[in-house]
C-alpha cells in the first residue's frame, strides 16, 4: 500500500473516525453494520491501514524485526468482529479498533512481545510489552529478571511498566528476598502511552506514536531477548 501523502498532511484519523464508533456503540447488530459498512471502511479501516503502511518505516527504525504489516486480513490491524462464542456478551462488534505490531521470528499465535495501538471514545493509548503471558513464556521473563539484573535495573529505573496484575507470593522456585521480587511477581509486563482524542487526531500523530514506542524499547529489548528472540 502507496504511502498517502493526503494522509501525511492532513492525518490519518478524523472526528468521523470516532463518530463512526460512538454510533456503533449504541447500534451494535449486524443490520446497522451492514448499512454503515461504507462509513467503516472508508472512515476507520481504510485510513488504519494507510496508517500501519506508513508506519513501517518508523517501526523499522526502532526494531527491524518487528513488522507492520498493512494487509486488510491478517495483517497488524486487529478484526472489529468479536469472539462471542464464549462470551456472555453477544455484541457482534468491537466499539474500537487496534493494531498489533509483532516480532517477525515469533510462532504463530504465541504470546511474544509486541507493540500496539487501541484508538477508542474511551480510551486512545499505545502499549508494548506483554500481557498475561502463557506459563512457559512468563517463566522466561521471570528467570530473565533473575539472571541479567543490570539489564533489568535500567528497565525498572526507566518507570515504564504499568500497572498490571500479580500475585500476592514469590512465585514457586523464587526466594522472597530477591532484589526485583515485586516485579517477579508480576502477570503482566507491559508499559503505556495514553492520548488524548485531539492528538490521534492530528497530522503529526504517526510521529507521536513512533515515539511513544521508541520510549518502550527497553522493556521491549528485554522481553523480547529473554523468550530467545533477537532484538
Amino acid at each position: 500500500m502507496p504511502i498517502s501523502k493526503t494522509a501525511t498532511k492532513n492525518g490519518y484519523f478524523t472526528r468521523a473516525t470516532f463518530g463512526f464508533l460512538k454510533e456503533l456503540e449504541t447500534n451494535n447488530n449486524r443490520d446497522w453494520f451492514i448499512a454503515n459498512k461504507e462509513r467503516y471502511e472508508s472512515k476507520v479501516k481504510d485510513p488504519f491501514l494507510r496508517f500501519i503502511a506508513d508506519f513501517s518505516t518508523s517501526l523499522e527504525k526502532i526494531n527491524r524485526h518487528f513488522v507492520a504489516d498493512p494487509r486488510p486480513n491478517g495483517g497488524s490491524m486487529m478484526r472489529i468482529y468479536r469472539d462471542i462464542r464464549f462470551s456472555k456478551d453477544k455484541s457482534p462488534y468491537k466499539t474500537w479498533i487496534a493494531a498489533h505490531f509483532y516480532h517477525q521470528e515469533a510462532p504463530e499465535d504465541s504470546q511474544a512481545p509486541a507493540f500496539y495501538l487501541h484508538i477508542g471514545n474511551e480510551h486512545c493509548f499505545a502499549a508494548a510489552g506483554m500481557w498475561h503471558p502463557d506459563p512457559v513464556a512468563l517463566k522466561k521473563v521471570r528467570d530473565s529478571i533473575v539472571n541479567r539484573p543490570a539489564a533489568w535495573r535500567t528497565v525498572s529505573r526507566s518507570k515504564l511498566l504499568a500497572d498490571g496484575e500479580s500475585v500476592s507470593r514469590p512465585p514457586k522456585g523464587y526466594k522472597p528476598d530477591l532484589e526485583f521480587i515485586e516485579d517477579i511477581k508480576r502477570k503482566d509486563f507491559c508499559a503505556t502511552a495514553q492520548f488524548k482524542t485531539s492528538q490521534v487526531c492530528d497530522a503529526g500523530f504517526l510521529k507521536t506514536y513512533a515515539s511513544a514506542c521508541q520510549r518502550m524499547s527497553p522493556l521491549m529489548k528485554f522481553l523480547t531477548e529473554a523468550v530467545g528472540l533477537d532484538w
